[in-house]
Protein backbone atom coordinates (compact mmCIF):
# COMPACT_ATOMS: atom_id res chain seq x y z
CA UNK A 1 0.00 0.00 0.00
CA UNK A 2 2.28 2.38 -1.38
CA UNK A 3 -0.33 4.73 -3.06
CA UNK A 4 -2.03 7.20 -2.00
CA UNK A 5 -6.33 7.03 -2.50
CA UNK A 6 -9.05 9.09 -3.09
CA UNK A 7 -12.69 9.05 -2.91
CA UNK A 8 -15.68 10.65 -2.03
CA UNK A 9 -16.69 9.24 1.66
CA UNK A 10 -20.37 10.90 1.90
CA UNK A 11 -23.41 10.16 -0.48
CA UNK A 12 -23.76 10.35 -4.10
CA UNK A 13 -24.14 14.09 -5.04
CA UNK A 14 -25.54 16.37 -4.64
CA UNK A 15 -25.83 17.36 -1.35
CA UNK A 16 -25.43 20.10 1.09
CA UNK A 17 -21.93 18.67 1.59
CA UNK A 18 -19.37 16.16 0.28
CA UNK A 19 -16.60 14.28 2.07
CA UNK A 20 -13.66 13.93 0.01
CA UNK A 21 -11.10 11.54 1.66
CA UNK A 22 -7.40 10.96 1.02
CA UNK A 23 -5.86 8.32 2.48
CA UNK A 24 -1.77 6.82 2.21
CA UNK A 25 1.47 8.05 2.34
CA UNK A 26 1.56 11.34 -0.12
CA UNK A 27 -2.61 12.52 1.16
CA UNK A 28 -0.59 15.57 3.70
CA UNK A 29 1.25 16.39 -0.08
CA UNK A 30 -1.50 15.97 -2.35
CA UNK A 31 -3.83 17.91 0.22
CA UNK A 32 -1.36 20.62 0.79
CA UNK A 33 -0.75 21.12 -3.03
CA UNK A 34 -4.82 21.62 -3.41
CA UNK A 35 -5.22 24.08 0.34
CA UNK A 36 -1.40 25.35 0.68
CA UNK A 37 -0.62 25.49 4.36
CA UNK A 38 -2.46 22.83 6.39
CA UNK A 39 -4.41 22.93 9.60
CA UNK A 40 -3.09 21.82 12.62
CA UNK A 41 -4.24 17.58 13.56
CA UNK A 42 -7.93 17.09 14.12
CA UNK A 43 -8.58 21.12 13.94
CA UNK A 44 -10.85 21.85 11.26
CA UNK A 45 -9.74 24.55 8.99
CA UNK A 46 -11.40 26.41 6.20
CA UNK A 47 -9.20 26.94 3.17
CA UNK A 48 -9.26 27.52 -0.65
CA UNK A 49 -8.65 24.65 -3.10
CA UNK A 50 -6.69 25.63 -6.09
CA UNK A 51 -5.83 22.91 -9.06
CA UNK A 52 -2.45 22.95 -10.83
CA UNK A 53 -3.38 25.97 -12.97
CA UNK A 54 -4.11 27.69 -9.78
CA UNK A 55 -7.52 27.95 -10.31
CA UNK A 56 -10.30 28.04 -7.45
CA UNK A 57 -11.99 25.13 -6.96
CA UNK A 58 -14.16 25.37 -3.44
CA UNK A 59 -13.73 26.84 -0.01
CA UNK A 60 -13.60 23.93 1.88
CA UNK A 61 -13.10 22.74 5.73
CA UNK A 62 -9.85 20.49 6.00
CA UNK A 63 -9.00 17.81 8.49
CA UNK A 64 -6.00 16.33 9.01
CA UNK A 65 -5.32 12.74 10.82
CA UNK A 66 -1.46 12.22 10.57
CA UNK A 67 -0.52 8.11 10.77
CA UNK A 68 -1.69 5.55 13.24
CA UNK A 69 -4.39 7.18 15.12
CA UNK A 70 -6.55 8.09 11.85
CA UNK A 71 -9.51 5.89 10.31
CA UNK A 72 -7.34 3.52 7.99
CA UNK A 73 -4.02 4.04 10.07
CA UNK A 74 -2.16 5.68 7.68
CA UNK A 75 -1.92 9.72 6.80
CA UNK A 76 -5.94 10.85 5.92
CA UNK A 77 -7.33 14.13 4.83
CA UNK A 78 -10.72 14.90 4.87
CA UNK A 79 -12.28 17.88 2.63
CA UNK A 80 -15.63 19.03 3.84
CA UNK A 81 -16.78 20.75 0.21
CA UNK A 82 -20.22 21.99 -1.35
CA UNK A 83 -21.74 18.66 -2.24
CA UNK A 84 -22.50 19.79 -5.74
CA UNK A 85 -21.73 17.37 -8.70
CA UNK A 86 -19.17 19.80 -10.40
CA UNK A 87 -17.48 20.63 -7.37
CA UNK A 88 -16.80 17.10 -6.07
CA UNK A 89 -15.95 15.57 -9.44
CA UNK A 90 -13.19 18.74 -9.90
CA UNK A 91 -11.68 18.42 -6.00
CA UNK A 92 -11.34 14.29 -7.21
CA UNK A 93 -9.93 15.21 -10.36
CA UNK A 94 -7.24 17.58 -8.66
CA UNK A 95 -6.49 15.22 -6.06
CA UNK A 96 -5.77 11.93 -8.57
CA UNK A 97 -3.73 13.98 -10.28
CA UNK A 98 -1.63 14.36 -7.68
CA UNK A 99 1.95 12.65 -7.52
CA UNK A 100 1.22 9.03 -6.23
CA UNK A 101 -2.64 9.60 -5.58
CA UNK A 102 -5.41 7.57 -7.60
CA UNK A 103 -8.90 6.70 -7.32
CA UNK A 104 -9.59 4.31 -4.33
CA UNK A 105 -11.39 0.63 -5.14
CA UNK A 106 -15.03 -0.01 -3.65
CA UNK A 107 -14.28 -1.05 -0.35
CA UNK A 108 -10.51 -0.04 0.01
CA UNK A 109 -10.64 2.60 2.62
CA UNK A 110 -12.28 -0.13 5.24
CA UNK A 111 -9.48 -2.99 3.65
CA UNK A 112 -6.90 -0.79 4.94
CA UNK A 113 -8.46 0.69 8.33
CA UNK A 114 -8.26 -3.66 8.53
CA UNK A 115 -5.23 -4.13 7.07
CA UNK A 116 -3.56 -1.68 9.98
CA UNK A 117 -5.41 -2.75 12.34
CA UNK A 118 -7.91 -0.10 13.35
CA UNK A 119 -10.86 -2.33 13.29
CA UNK A 120 -10.74 -6.18 12.66
CA UNK A 121 -12.94 -8.12 9.71
CA UNK A 122 -16.16 -8.71 12.27
CA UNK A 123 -16.40 -4.86 12.57
CA UNK A 124 -15.46 -4.15 8.61
CA UNK A 125 -18.57 -6.45 8.04
CA UNK A 126 -21.01 -4.45 10.87
CA UNK A 127 -19.71 -1.04 9.08
CA UNK A 128 -20.98 -2.45 5.86
CA UNK A 129 -24.26 -3.28 7.42
CA UNK A 130 -24.68 -0.15 9.17
CA UNK A 131 -23.69 1.91 5.94
CA UNK A 132 -26.49 -0.45 4.14
CA UNK A 133 -28.97 -0.35 7.34
CA UNK A 134 -32.98 0.32 5.94
CA UNK A 135 -34.57 -0.61 8.99
CA UNK A 136 -34.20 0.18 12.94
CA UNK A 137 -33.29 -3.87 13.95
CA UNK A 138 -30.95 -3.45 11.00
CA UNK A 139 -29.40 -0.68 12.55
CA UNK A 140 -29.38 -1.53 15.81
CA UNK A 141 -27.52 -4.78 14.83
CA UNK A 142 -24.95 -3.29 12.63
CA UNK A 143 -24.11 -0.72 14.90
CA UNK A 144 -23.37 -3.47 17.79
CA UNK A 145 -21.19 -5.32 15.38
CA UNK A 146 -19.37 -2.15 13.70
CA UNK A 147 -18.98 -1.10 17.94
CA UNK A 148 -16.96 -4.51 18.48
CA UNK A 149 -19.92 -6.23 20.45
CA UNK A 150 -18.94 -9.71 18.45
CA UNK A 151 -15.31 -9.02 18.73
CA UNK A 152 -15.27 -8.47 22.05
CA UNK A 153 -17.33 -12.10 22.74
CA UNK A 154 -14.83 -13.49 20.41
CA UNK A 155 -11.79 -12.89 22.21
CA UNK A 156 -13.10 -13.75 25.45
CA UNK A 157 -13.41 -17.43 23.74
CA UNK A 158 -10.08 -16.98 22.45
CA UNK A 159 -8.63 -16.22 26.04
CA UNK A 160 -10.53 -19.06 27.26
CA UNK A 161 -8.99 -21.27 24.84
CA UNK A 162 -5.58 -20.49 25.14
CA UNK A 163 -5.83 -20.81 28.85
CA UNK A 164 -7.13 -24.64 28.10
CA UNK A 165 -4.18 -24.83 25.43
CA UNK A 166 -1.67 -23.94 27.91
CA UNK A 167 -2.88 -26.29 30.69
CA UNK A 168 -2.43 -28.66 27.73
CA UNK A 169 0.75 -28.15 27.15
CA UNK A 170 1.88 -28.02 30.53
CA UNK A 171 0.33 -31.29 31.35
CA UNK A 172 2.07 -32.77 28.22
CA UNK A 173 5.57 -31.30 29.07
CA UNK A 174 5.46 -32.62 32.67
CA UNK A 175 3.95 -35.64 32.03
CA UNK A 176 6.75 -37.73 32.94
CA UNK A 177 7.60 -36.44 36.34
CA UNK A 178 4.07 -36.35 37.77
CA UNK A 179 1.62 -38.97 39.48
CA UNK A 180 0.05 -40.81 36.49
CA UNK A 181 -3.01 -40.52 38.29
CA UNK A 182 -3.03 -36.96 38.76
CA UNK A 183 -2.28 -36.15 35.43
CA UNK A 184 -5.52 -38.11 34.68
CA UNK A 185 -7.24 -36.23 37.25
CA UNK A 186 -5.62 -32.96 35.45
CA UNK A 187 -6.50 -33.82 31.99
CA UNK A 188 -10.24 -35.11 33.22
CA UNK A 189 -10.37 -31.55 34.52
CA UNK A 190 -9.46 -29.80 31.22
CA UNK A 191 -12.08 -32.17 28.94
CA UNK A 192 -14.48 -30.51 31.16
CA UNK A 193 -13.66 -26.93 30.73
CA UNK A 194 -13.26 -27.43 26.89
CA UNK A 195 -16.68 -29.02 26.61
CA UNK A 196 -18.05 -25.75 28.75
CA UNK A 197 -16.26 -23.86 26.70
CA UNK A 198 -17.52 -25.91 23.34
CA UNK A 199 -20.86 -25.71 24.76
CA UNK A 200 -20.92 -21.96 25.43
CA UNK A 201 -20.16 -21.37 21.83
CA UNK A 202 -22.52 -23.71 20.34
CA UNK A 203 -24.98 -22.14 22.45
CA UNK A 204 -24.35 -18.58 21.32
CA UNK A 205 -24.53 -19.15 17.59
CA UNK A 206 -28.32 -20.89 17.64
CA UNK A 207 -30.01 -17.75 17.15
CA UNK A 208 -31.12 -16.54 13.60
CA UNK A 209 -28.23 -15.13 11.34
CA UNK A 210 -27.92 -11.44 11.18
CA UNK A 211 -29.01 -11.30 7.61
CA UNK A 212 -32.46 -12.73 8.26
CA UNK A 213 -32.60 -9.10 9.22
CA UNK A 214 -31.59 -7.36 5.81
CA UNK A 215 -33.50 -10.32 3.43
CA UNK A 216 -36.68 -9.83 5.53
CA UNK A 217 -39.08 -12.32 6.82
CA UNK A 218 -40.73 -13.58 3.07
CA UNK A 219 -44.52 -13.80 3.87
CA UNK A 220 -46.53 -16.06 1.04
CA UNK A 221 -49.93 -15.40 0.67
CA UNK A 222 -51.41 -18.22 -1.47
CA UNK A 223 -55.03 -20.40 -1.79
CA UNK A 224 -56.96 -21.42 -5.00
CA UNK A 225 -58.13 -18.15 -7.37
CA UNK A 226 -60.14 -15.49 -6.30
CA UNK A 227 -59.97 -16.21 -2.82
CA UNK A 228 -59.00 -12.53 -1.52
CA UNK A 229 -55.31 -12.76 -2.05
CA UNK A 230 -54.22 -9.94 -4.02
CA UNK A 231 -56.92 -8.10 -1.54
CA UNK A 232 -54.92 -9.31 1.17
CA UNK A 233 -51.54 -7.84 0.11
CA UNK A 234 -52.95 -5.12 -0.75
CA UNK A 235 -54.19 -4.82 2.56
CA UNK A 236 -51.20 -5.82 4.52
CA UNK A 237 -48.92 -3.51 2.54
CA UNK A 238 -51.56 -0.36 3.12
CA UNK A 239 -51.02 0.81 -0.45
CA UNK A 240 -52.42 -1.36 -4.22
CA UNK A 241 -49.25 -3.49 -5.17
CA UNK A 242 -51.32 -6.38 -6.86
CA UNK A 243 -54.35 -5.75 -9.36
CA UNK A 244 -57.67 -6.65 -7.98
CA UNK A 245 -60.66 -8.20 -9.87
CA UNK A 246 -63.30 -10.57 -10.09
CA UNK A 247 -62.14 -12.40 -12.57
CA UNK A 248 -60.29 -15.42 -11.63
CA UNK A 249 -56.78 -15.97 -12.89
CA UNK A 250 -55.78 -12.25 -12.47
CA UNK A 251 -52.72 -12.43 -11.09
CA UNK A 252 -50.41 -15.03 -12.81
CA UNK A 253 -47.07 -14.58 -11.53
CA UNK A 254 -45.96 -14.01 -7.81
CA UNK A 255 -46.20 -9.98 -7.01
CA UNK A 256 -43.87 -8.80 -4.07
CA UNK A 257 -44.42 -5.95 -1.88
CA UNK A 258 -41.75 -4.89 0.95
CA UNK A 259 -42.91 -3.32 3.93
CA UNK A 260 -41.05 -2.60 7.30
CA UNK A 261 -42.89 -2.80 10.47
CA UNK A 262 -42.08 -1.77 14.02
CA UNK A 263 -38.45 -2.00 12.06
CA UNK A 264 -38.46 -5.05 10.63
CA UNK A 265 -38.59 -6.19 7.65
CA UNK A 266 -41.11 -8.47 5.59
CA UNK A 267 -41.39 -9.56 1.88
CA UNK A 268 -45.34 -10.10 1.16
CA UNK A 269 -45.69 -12.29 -1.92
CA UNK A 270 -48.88 -12.47 -4.00
CA UNK A 271 -49.21 -15.66 -6.00
CA UNK A 272 -51.08 -17.05 -8.63
CA UNK A 273 -54.69 -19.20 -7.41
CA UNK A 274 -53.40 -22.91 -7.35
CA UNK A 275 -55.79 -24.41 -9.99
CA UNK A 276 -55.59 -26.94 -12.79
CA UNK A 277 -55.89 -25.16 -16.26
CA UNK A 278 -54.50 -25.64 -19.81
CA UNK A 279 -53.16 -22.33 -20.22
CA UNK A 280 -49.42 -22.97 -20.63
CA UNK A 281 -48.49 -18.99 -18.88
CA UNK A 282 -51.08 -19.95 -16.17
CA UNK A 283 -49.24 -22.94 -15.21
CA UNK A 284 -46.13 -20.94 -15.07
CA UNK A 285 -47.34 -18.94 -12.50
CA UNK A 286 -48.95 -22.00 -10.63
CA UNK A 287 -45.72 -24.02 -10.67
CA UNK A 288 -44.28 -20.68 -8.97
CA UNK A 289 -46.78 -20.29 -6.31
CA UNK A 290 -45.99 -23.74 -5.56
CA UNK A 291 -42.56 -22.97 -5.13
CA UNK A 292 -43.17 -20.02 -2.94
CA UNK A 293 -45.36 -21.87 -0.76
CA UNK A 294 -42.58 -24.25 0.04
CA UNK A 295 -40.33 -21.48 0.29
CA UNK A 296 -42.10 -19.59 2.36
CA UNK A 297 -41.32 -18.38 5.83
CA UNK A 298 -44.24 -17.95 6.82
CA UNK A 299 -47.38 -18.94 5.06
CA UNK A 300 -50.85 -17.50 4.48
CA UNK A 301 -53.54 -19.79 3.51
CA UNK A 302 -56.69 -18.51 2.05
CA UNK A 303 -58.38 -21.91 0.77
CA UNK A 304 -61.36 -23.30 2.38
CA UNK A 305 -59.79 -26.65 2.23
CA UNK A 306 -56.69 -27.87 4.47
CA UNK A 307 -53.50 -26.07 3.69
CA UNK A 308 -50.73 -27.50 2.14
CA UNK A 309 -48.63 -26.73 4.80
CA UNK A 310 -49.04 -27.56 8.56
CA UNK A 311 -47.43 -24.52 10.17
CA UNK A 312 -49.85 -22.20 7.83
CA UNK A 313 -51.80 -19.89 9.19
CA UNK A 314 -55.44 -20.33 7.59
CA UNK A 315 -57.38 -17.30 6.80
CA UNK A 316 -60.55 -17.08 6.62
CA UNK A 317 -61.35 -14.43 3.74
CA UNK A 318 -64.31 -12.22 3.38
CA UNK A 319 -65.82 -12.16 6.72
CA UNK A 320 -68.44 -9.58 5.97
CA UNK A 321 -69.99 -11.44 3.05
CA UNK A 322 -73.22 -13.38 3.98
CA UNK A 323 -72.54 -16.53 3.01
CA UNK A 324 -69.30 -16.23 4.88
CA UNK A 325 -70.31 -15.13 8.32
CA UNK A 326 -69.17 -18.45 9.83
CA UNK A 327 -65.98 -18.54 10.75
CA UNK A 328 -64.61 -22.50 11.01
CA UNK A 329 -62.91 -23.33 14.13
CA UNK A 330 -58.75 -22.52 13.55
CA UNK A 331 -59.35 -19.87 11.56
CA UNK A 332 -58.86 -16.09 11.08
CA UNK A 333 -61.33 -14.35 10.38
CA UNK A 334 -60.03 -11.09 8.13
CA UNK A 335 -62.52 -8.59 6.11
CA UNK A 336 -61.62 -5.71 3.89
CA UNK A 337 -64.39 -3.16 6.16
CA UNK A 338 -62.70 -4.11 9.08
CA UNK A 339 -59.04 -3.03 10.08
CA UNK A 340 -58.93 -4.68 13.66
CA UNK A 341 -58.78 -8.08 11.47
CA UNK A 342 -55.93 -6.92 9.54
CA UNK A 343 -53.87 -5.69 12.67
CA UNK A 344 -54.68 -8.86 14.59
CA UNK A 345 -53.39 -10.78 11.49
CA UNK A 346 -50.21 -8.70 11.57
CA UNK A 347 -50.14 -9.35 15.14
CA UNK A 348 -49.68 -13.57 14.39
CA UNK A 349 -47.10 -12.45 11.60
CA UNK A 350 -44.98 -10.53 13.77
CA UNK A 351 -45.25 -13.08 16.13
CA UNK A 352 -44.19 -15.83 14.28
CA UNK A 353 -41.52 -13.57 12.63
CA UNK A 354 -39.89 -13.28 16.44
CA UNK A 355 -38.85 -16.26 16.33
CA UNK A 356 -37.23 -16.37 12.84
CA UNK A 357 -35.13 -12.94 13.49
CA UNK A 358 -32.43 -12.59 15.79
CA UNK A 359 -32.78 -10.99 18.84
CA UNK A 360 -32.22 -6.89 18.97
CA UNK A 361 -30.40 -7.37 22.12
CA UNK A 362 -28.61 -10.04 21.34
CA UNK A 363 -25.27 -10.37 19.51
CA UNK A 364 -24.87 -9.67 15.83
CA UNK A 365 -24.05 -13.52 14.50
CA UNK A 366 -23.53 -13.44 10.48
CA UNK A 367 -23.75 -17.05 9.12
CA UNK A 368 -19.77 -17.00 8.53
CA UNK A 369 -19.45 -16.32 12.01
CA UNK A 370 -21.88 -19.40 13.12
CA UNK A 371 -19.85 -22.01 10.53
CA UNK A 372 -16.80 -20.79 12.16
CA UNK A 373 -18.37 -21.05 15.90
CA UNK A 374 -19.55 -24.32 14.78
CA UNK A 375 -16.89 -25.43 13.65
CA UNK A 376 -14.63 -24.14 16.81
CA UNK A 377 -17.72 -26.15 18.90
CA UNK A 378 -17.64 -29.29 17.43
CA UNK A 379 -13.27 -29.56 18.09
CA UNK A 380 -13.38 -28.42 21.66
CA UNK A 381 -16.69 -30.72 22.11
CA UNK A 382 -14.60 -33.55 20.39
CA UNK A 383 -12.73 -34.64 23.72
CA UNK A 384 -9.65 -37.51 23.70
CA UNK A 385 -8.25 -38.79 26.91
CA UNK A 386 -4.59 -38.00 24.53
CA UNK A 387 -3.19 -34.88 25.75
CA UNK A 388 -1.79 -34.61 21.90
CA UNK A 389 -4.98 -35.15 20.22
CA UNK A 390 -6.84 -32.54 22.48
CA UNK A 391 -3.79 -29.88 22.19
CA UNK A 392 -4.68 -30.21 18.78
CA UNK A 393 -8.61 -29.91 18.97
CA UNK A 394 -8.07 -26.93 21.09
CA UNK A 395 -5.65 -25.13 18.73
CA UNK A 396 -8.02 -25.67 15.56
CA UNK A 397 -10.64 -24.10 17.85
CA UNK A 398 -8.50 -21.16 18.19
CA UNK A 399 -7.79 -20.48 14.16
CA UNK A 400 -11.64 -21.27 13.67
CA UNK A 401 -12.57 -18.28 16.04
CA UNK A 402 -9.91 -16.37 15.25
CA UNK A 403 -10.84 -16.22 11.39
CA UNK A 404 -13.99 -14.45 12.92
CA UNK A 405 -12.21 -11.41 12.88
CA UNK A 406 -10.20 -11.58 10.45
CA UNK A 407 -6.62 -12.80 12.21
CA UNK A 408 -4.30 -14.29 9.64
CA UNK A 409 -6.83 -13.87 7.13
CA UNK A 410 -4.59 -13.98 3.66
CA UNK A 411 -5.45 -11.44 0.89
CA UNK A 412 -7.34 -14.26 -1.22
CA UNK A 413 -9.62 -14.46 1.74
CA UNK A 414 -10.18 -11.13 2.28
CA UNK A 415 -10.61 -10.06 -1.73
CA UNK A 416 -12.96 -12.89 -1.32
CA UNK A 417 -14.96 -11.57 1.64
CA UNK A 418 -14.68 -7.78 0.33
CA UNK A 419 -16.15 -8.81 -2.67
CA UNK A 420 -18.91 -10.88 -1.22
CA UNK A 421 -20.11 -8.21 1.77
CA UNK A 422 -19.59 -4.92 -1.04
CA UNK A 423 -18.63 -2.90 1.26
CA UNK A 424 -18.30 0.74 0.74
CA UNK A 425 -15.79 2.83 0.49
Amino acid sequence: MTDTIVALSSGRPPAAIGVIRVSGPAALVAAATLAGTLPPPRIAGLRALRDANGAMLDRALVLVFPGSRSATGEDLVEFHCHGGRAVIAAVEAALVAATGCRAALPGEFTRRALTNGRIDLAEAEGLADLLEAETEAQRVAALAAAEGRISRQVATWMASAAAISARIEALIDHDDEGDVETGEEVLAAIMADAAVLGTEIAFAVEAPPVERLRDGVRVVIAGPPNAGKSTLLNLLGEREAAIVSPIAGTTRDMVEAPVVRRGRAFVLTDTAGLTRSDDVVEMIGVDRARYAIEAADILLWLGDEPPPRDDAIPIHSRADAAERRVVPAGRLAISRDAPRSIESLWNVIEERASALLPRIDGLPWRQRHQQLCGEAAAALLQGSNDPVLLAENCRTARVRLAAIVGIDATEAMLDALFSRFCLGK
